[in-house]
């Protein structure tokens, strides 16, 4: 058997991921540096300048994000802890996220935790609180609301059932992430808090 025939194979939609992700930052930075530029040179302060500068501090969170939970994530790969705090402000939720795992984190946790932060976030849409933190089984991430809108389909890709969507495509990425990691997601939901553990 050859060295090929051995070897896993490679996470082909992760890796595409990565190069969208890696392709976009490019582009972000350029639009960055003119608003840096235009600052220097004493263009005026405008709310349209705040407004640009907002959207690009979001759209920076968000391929971060994206890059970190969607792309690649090689074993030994260390994520630092400024970058995660960045991805974190990219996901789009009302809840408050209290991330509880302090400095760098291996990328191949950091990809679970986000793919799983994200569940939650999708569960919450009335706000709350989630929390991601470690404990002797692992990475435990915990959503805390007087509401939820669990969306059976959507929770039940998480056990290996139902058809996966672009809306719910990271529950599906979760289970399958811990898989190829050799662990396993579970699961519980009470009626004021959902818990996933990994």
């Amino acid at each position: 058997m050859s060295k090929d025939e051995t070897a896993p194979a490679p996470d082909l939609v992760a890796l595409v991921g990565s190069r969208i992700c890696h392709d976009l930052v490019s582009p972000l930075g350029a639009i960055g540096n003119g608003i840096e530029l235009m600052t220097l040179t004493g263009g005026e302060e405008t709310p349209e300048m705040a407004l640009v500068n907002e959207s690009l501090v979001n759209a920076r969170g968000r391929i971060r994000f994206f890059r970190i939970a969607f792309g690649a994530a090689n074993s030994g790969a260390v994520v630092r802890a400024g970058d995660l705090a960045e991805a974190v402000a990219g996901i789009e939720t009302k809840a408050v996220v209290e991330w509880r795992i302090p400095g760098d984190m291996a990328r191949t946790d950091a990809k679970l935790a986000l793919l799983a932060l994200n569940c939650l976030a999708s569960a919450m849409p009335y706000g709350g609180r989630i929390s991601v933190e470690r404990d002797a089984g692992g990475l435990v991430v915990t959503g805390r609301a007087e509401r939820f809108r669990i969306e059976v389909d959507d929770w039940a890709l998480i056990d290996g059932r139902g058809t996966a969507t672009p809306a719910n495509i990271h529950f599906a990425l979760l289970p399958e992430e811990a898989f190829a990691q050799g662990r396993q997601v579970t699961q519980a939901q009470l009626e004021a808090e959902v818990r996933l553990t990994v």
